[in-house]
């Protein structure tokens, strides 16, 4: 296990990944209409992995293989014609270990929906994807999301998300993918509390590059492992410059203010 995950972490036990996998919760995202161009460039700007769908890295591995280490997503719920992002009824195991490793893939992703209506298909399909990824030695990503529900409170606080990301840990994940929580002091609390890697998702574009840099370098300082970042990438004008700049930030140590005049042009 510990040379697949060395596919997917630098030596410094960090990883840059761009998700594209967003189709089903909004359908042709701007950044995203042209697979192979989209692509090309967050390789060329040094991501470490790719996450994405049976369909993009079946036709598109051969772009991919021996640059990027190669993510499956595995499951999967109603498309947004029928359902929201979060709000699930229903959802699914799509995909098995061994179909993954069948296309070339270095790992795998599931996800972790906490207080929506499809928790239980959730942790019903960590719980089997784990067996199966130890049985194969193929590295589990887990992503935990806690969503509105009885519980009622904020899903970005740190003792929500650290529950969450506690719960894919115990349920048999190698590493979380979850929210940042809007700073380090308050994302320490949720690498504290979690004995695998914790790397934050994105989410949407946001106001700035600084903002976006601010966020990389606050999971770092929040003792994080990592970046599961895709719109902020792809849908940026530059994605391989981003790329770059957040890998700057991620494994070299980069400044906020140095990676944003790189990224200008300064």
């Amino acid at each position: 296990m510990k040379e697949r995950l060395g596919k997917i972490f630098r030596d410094d036990g960090r990883a840059l990944i761009v998700p594209i996998d967003h189709t089903i919760a909004g359908g042709i995202v701007p950044g995203w209409e042209n697979p192979a161009a989209t692509l090309a460039r967050v390789i060329a700007g040094g991501a470490d992995g790719i996450m994405t769908t049976y369909g993009i890295l079946k036709q598109f591995r051969g772009l991919m293989a021996g640059k990027v280490a190669m993510l499956l997503r595995l499951d999967g719920g109603m498309s947004f014609f029928r359902e929201q992002w979060g709000e699930y009824t229903q959802w699914r195991l799509l995909y098995s270990v061994e179909d993954a490793l069948r296309i070339g893939a270095d790992g795998v992703i599931v996800m972790g929906f906490f207080g929506a209506e499809c928790e239980l298909d959730t942790i019903e399909i960590i719980a089997r994807v784990a067996a199966d990824c130890e049985r194969w030695n193929v590295p589990l990503a887990v992503e935990t999301l806690p969503c509105p529900g009885p519980w009622g409170k904020d899903v970005y606080s740190p003792e929500a998300v650290a529950a969450a990301a506690r719960l894919g840990a115990e349920y048999g994940a190698d590493f979380i993918k979850t929210y940042y929580t809007g700073s380090a002091e308050s994302f320490r609390q949720v690498t504290a509390c979690c004995p695998v890697p914790v790397l934050i998702a994105g989410g949407p574009k946001m106001a700035t590059d600084r903002d976006v840099l601010e966020t990389a370098q606050g999971m770092v300082k929040g003792n994080g492992a990592g970046l599961f970042f895709g719109r902020n990438v792809w849908q940026h004008k530059n994605p391989a410059a981003m790329t770059q700049a957040l890998s700057k930030i991620l494994h070299v140590g980069t400044s906020v203010d140095d990676a944003l005049e790189e990224l200008s042009g300064g």
